[in-house]
């Protein structure tokens, strides 16, 4: 039975109402979540689980099989019981910094076209993003022209489009190091800008702001060279 990922309709709900399907020594299944499985270079969420009679700390979230997401537990932790009905909540201050640069490192996309992304992790407090290029410029153009991206208020939002449509336009795939997934018929695009002329637009299954300028400022710290042509991209938020 899937885990109904409710971050997929709002990456603004903190916390929902679920009940436990089951309890492995992976973690805990839920029927549904707003916890964001790490996958895609963001982290899984962290936060708290409570139920008539007891609550706990989640460490983390992982995907988990056939569509599912596991929370998990820390160890020795006495879970809830199957079939209890439990409230999940996010440390959502957490989760904010990673939309906040989540949504930075499509920024950092758009102002490099036709150049691939070969990997990247998320941070709360930094980030990163490598790329396929020989000669980057320096990193206070990086960071002017992020700013000026997020000072412009650029709206977010998403659709889905079909797995022969991302076939067909194969350009919009950003990254080298990590493919969409398939196999569900169906695959998300987050859209930055509006709709007749995004400034990015790229197949992504994590949570993102609403606006650029709910980003805040944001520092290219430094570039580094991790092979012939491999750049990485160190990024902070400074607010």
């Amino acid at each position: 039975m899937p885990t109904e990922m409710l971050f997929r309709e709002d990456a603004y709900a903190k916390d929902c109402t679920a009940r436990v399907v089951a309890v492995t020594e992976a973690g805990i299944l839920l029927d549904r979540t707003v916890f964001y499985a790490n996958s895609g270079g963001q982290p899984g969420d962290a936060g708290t689980l409570s139920w008539e009679g007891g609550s706990l700390a989640i460490a983390d979230a992982r995907k988990g099989p056939e569509d599912t997401v596991l929370h998990l537990l820390p160890a020795d932790a006495a879970p809830p019981p199957e079939g209890a009905e439990v409230t999940i909540a996010l440390d959502w201050e957490r989760r904010h910094r990673h939309m906040r640069m989540h949504t930075t490192l499509h920024l950092l996309c758009s102002i490099l076209p036709g150049i691939y992304a070969t990997g990247n992790q998320i941070g709360a407090e930094k980030s990163r993003l490598d790329f396929d290029l020989p000669e980057p410029p320096p990193k206070e153009w990086f960071t002017e022209q992020l700013n000026a991206l997020v000072a412009a208020a650029h709206p977010t939002g998403e659709r889905w489009i079909t797995e022969a449509e991302l076939d067909a336009n194969p350009q919009m795939v950003r990254t080298l190091s990590v493919q969409p997934p398939r196999g569900a018929g169906r695959i998300r695009l987050v859209r930055i800008g509006p709709e007749d002329a995004p400034v990015d637009l790229q197949p992504c299954g994590g949570t993102h702001v609403r606006n650029t300028a709910e980003i805040g400022r944001v520092a290219v710290t430094k570039l580094e060279s991790k092979g012939r042509q491999n750049r990485r991209i160190h990024i902070v938020l400074e607010e």
